[in-house]
């Protein structure tokens, strides 16, 4: 399955939720879902009757857009997790949170988890000070991001350390605004994860 391109604001619409997945629009008037709080299409203002597979089917795909990765992707994290020990919905909540480009995101060096994963695949950011370009790279505790050299005059660079000076990190993250960098302090807990997403009902899609 191919990666979406399409309007964003309209997997929100989707999802009935808010996703975030356009940064600062999502929270001023200019949200599509604020405007339009129902499904896209013909029939989106229709009410229907959703089956506890649809329920949990829509759960599974609210987690994929929020974090933009693919259908084997997603499986690939849900089957890694399941192999972890403790609660598999957490340990999938938390193999997400700690993909590179969310932990970017989180440190409020993008506007959104999209701007995040372009920018680390231009290869704008460094861990331990090592170049990495892949989105999907899972940091580690201990392991500092910081905007590589080379960026940090780049006018989009800028504008993201003005974004970064203002920013409130997770507990788990620690950031350093005058350097342009963070570091990943500990494993995520679930309470660190403000995510809109009922895990138990991912696991109990990939349980039947």
């Amino acid at each position: 399955m191919a990666r979406y391109t399409g309007a964003v604001c309209r997997l929100c619409r989707r999802e009935g939720a808010k996703l975030f997945l356009k940064g600062d629009r999502c929270y001023s008037d200019k949200c599509s879902f604020v405007k339009q709080g129902y499904a896209p299409g013909q029939h989106g203002q229709s009410r229907k009757k959703v089956s506890e597979y649809g329920i949990q089917l829509r759960e599974k795909q609210k987690a994929r857009r929020i974090y933009g990765v693919l259908e084997k992707q997603f499986s690939n994290y849900f089957d890694k997790a399941e192999r972890q020990k403790g609660v598999t919905g957490e340990n999938l909540l938390r193999l997400l949170e700690r993909r590179l480009d969310n932990v970017v995101y989180r440190l409020g060096f993008a506007n959104s988890r999209t701007e995040a994963r372009q920018l680390v695949r231009h290869g704008h950011f460094t861990v331990n000070g090592r170049k990495v370009n892949i989105p999907s790279y899972q940091v580690r505790v201990g392991e500092e991001i910081s905007v590589s050299e080379k960026s940090r005059k780049s006018p989009k660079i800028q504008e993201i350390s003005e974004l970064a000076a203002h920013k409130t990190v997770p507990a788990w993250l620690e950031l350093d605004k005058e350097q342009l960098s963070g570091k990943v302090v500990s494993i995520p807990n679930r309470e660190d994860i403000d995510a809109p997403i009922a895990e138990h009902l991912i696991v109990e899609l990939y349980s039947r």
